[in-house]
C-alpha cells in the first residue's frame, strides 16, 4: 500500500493494499524456472542420470516435507521443495524411459504450457479466451482435414476416456434426445457393442451414463484382436431378441495391448443395415448445451458459436489445444509425419531384435507400434510350451516386461524364485 492512500478497511482487512509481496513472488518465479531449466529441461537427455530416485512411499513421505501449516514458508525452503519434487519423481524424457501411454517433455508445448499456465485462461466463452478459442478451431478445422471430411465439429476434452464418455452420451441422445430433461426411467433397455479388446473407460463409462455396465457387449475379436463383423452383427440380433434396443457400436483404431485396428468399413455396412450409431455429427451443443444465459447471452459483439463451453460436458477447460497447436507450429505437418514414421520404424527394429535374440518370444507380428513378447528365462528355455510351461512364466513374483503401444512397457511375471541370470538388464 503507497503511503498516498489511505486504507480501506472491511472487518479489519486492508482491501486497496497488495495481497502478495509483488517482488517476492517475482523473484520466486524466476528461481523456480531457472531451477525447472538446469534441473529438467537441461538433464532430460542425460544418460548419466537416473530415471528415478525411487523411494517406497512410507520412506519418500519421510524425505518430503509434505505438511501444509498455518503460516507460509520461506522462499529458500519452497525452492528446496521443488527441487525435492524433481528429484524424485520420474525423468520422463530420459532415454531410458518407456512407458505404454506417453513419453517425456516437448520443448515446444512446455513452452506453450508455461505461457497458458502464467495467463491461467478459462476456455468457454470468447471474450475471456479469444486467442486460445481461435487456435481450438484451427488445430480441429486442421484435424478434420486430415481424416477426410470436408466438414464437422470437435472439442478437446481432457483424455480419451471423456471422450468416449461423450461419445456414448451423443449416441444416446441422438435415439432418444428427451433423455436430457426426462432423465433414465422412459428409456428402454441400450446396448452399445464394442471389440473385447476395448479400452477399459468403455465400461466406466456405461456405469457413469446409467446405461449399465452389463448392456456393453463384448464383440469377439479374431488372432489379431480385430472385431469380427460377423460376431457383431450375432450379438446385435441376440439383443433384438432380448428385447432391448442397439443404440452405438464403438470401434478401435488401435487397441490398447495389441495394437489392432477394426475393419471400420465392414462395421460401418453393419451399423448402416442396422440403423446404428458410429460417428459424431452435430449434436455436440444439441445434447451438453445448458443455456446459461448469465454466460452464452445470444446478443453479444461477435460469433457466439466461439462460445465453445456451451458445447462441453465441462464449463471451463483447460487450453490443450494450445500445445499441440504450437508443437504442430514449430514442427509442421511433416515434421509430425517423421515423429510417427519414426515410431514405426523403430517398432519394426525392435521386432528384428527380438527375433535374434535368445529367450525373447514375439507373440504376433505387429500391425502398429505395439510389441507384444513374452521374456523366457533361461530356466524355462527347454520346457515345452503347455498349460504347465504357461504357468509358471506367469506366477506372480519377479517381474519382467512387454512393450507395447508406442514401445512403452508394460509389467508381466517371472516365474518363482528366478535365479541372477534369470533377472533382464535394467537398461
Amino acid at each position: 500500500m503507497t503511503p498516498s492512500k489511505s486504507p480501506v478497511l472491511v472487518d479489519g482487512v486492508v482491501l486497496n493494499g497488495p495481497q502478495t509481496d509483488v517482488k517476492v513472488g517475482e523473484n520466486f518465479v524466476e528461481e523456480a524456472c531457472r531451477l525447472v531449466m538446469e534441473e529438467v529441461v537441461l538433464k532430460a537427455t542425460d544418460v548419466r542420470e537416473k530415471v528415478c530416485e525411487w523411494q517406497p512411499p512410507e520412506q519418500l513421505r519421510q524425505l518430503l516435507d509434505l505438511e501444509m501449516r498455518d503460516t507460509g514458508e520461506p522462499q529458500d525452503k519452497l525452492l528446496k521443495l521443488c527441487q525435492d519434487v524433481i528429484h524424485f519423481s520420474v525423468k520422463t524424457n530420459h532415454p531410458r524411459f518407456f512407458n505404454q501411454l506417453y513419453a517425456g517433455l516437448d520443448y515446444y508445448s512446455l513452452a506453450a504450457r508455461i505461457i497458458t499456465e502464467a495467463l491461467n485462461p478459462s476456455v468457454y466463452t470468447y471474450e475471456v479466451s479469444p486467442v486460445f478459442l481461435l487456435v481450438e478451431e484451427a488445430v480441429l478445422k486442421k484435424m478434420i482435414e486430415c481424416v477426410g471430411w470436408k466438414e464437422g465439429d470437435g472439442i478437446f476434452n481432457p483424455g480419451g476416456s471423456v471422450s468416449n464418455m461423450c461419445a456414448m452420451n451423443l449416441a444416446r441422445y441422438r435415439y432418444y434426445p428427451d433423455v436430457k430433461e426426462k432423465g433414465l426411467s422412459g428409456l428402454p433397455r441400450l446396448i452399445l457393442f464394442t471389440s473385447a479388446e476395448c479400452h477399459y473407460s468403455m465400461k466406466k463409462a456405461a456405469s457413469f451414463l446409467g446405461i449399465g455396465t452389463q448392456n456393453v457387449y463384448f464383440v469377439e475379436t479374431d488372432g489379431r484382436g480385430k472385431m469380427i463383423p460377423e460376431e457383431l452383427e450375432k450379438l446385435i440380433w441376440q439383443a433384438r431378441k432380448e428385447g432391448a434396443v442397439p443404440f452405438l457400436v464403438c470401434a478401435t483404431s488401435g487397441t490398447t495391448v495389441l495394437g489392432a485396428f477394426d475393419p471400420l468399413d465392414e462395421i460401418a455396412e453393419i451399423c448402416e443395415r442396422h440403423s446404428l450409431w458410429l460417428h459424431v455429427d452435430d449434436l455436440l451443443k444439441k445434447c451438453y448445451s445448458a443455456q446459461a444465459t448469465y454466460l452464452f447471452q445470444q446478443d453479444k459483439f461477435y460469433d457466439v458459436s466461439y462460445d465453445t463451453g456451451d458445447k462441453s460436458i465441462q464449463c471451463s477447460r483447460r487450453p490443450d489445444a494450445f500445445k499441440f497447436w504450437m508443437t504442430w507450429k514449430a514442427l509442421g505437418t511433416l515434421g509430425l509425419e517423421e515423429r510417427v514414421n519414426r515410431a514405426l520404424a523403430l517398432s519394426r527394429y525392435l521386432v528384428d531384435e527380438i527375433k535374434k535374440r535368445e529367450g525373447f518370444k514375439l507373440l504376433l507380428e505387429p500391425e502398429y507400434t505395439n510389441i507384444c513378447f513374452w521374456y523366457i528365462p533361461p530356466s524355462l528355455r527347454d520346457m515345452e510350451e503347455g498349460p504347465e510351461f504357461w504357468k509358471k512364466l506367469s506366477l506372480p513374483h519377479d517381474r519382467h516386461v512387454g512393450i507395447h503401444e508406442g514401445l512403452g512397457l508394460t509389467p508381466c511375471s517371472f516365474p518363482p524364485k528366478a535365479s541372477r541370470e534369470d533377472s533382464i538388464p535394467s537398461s
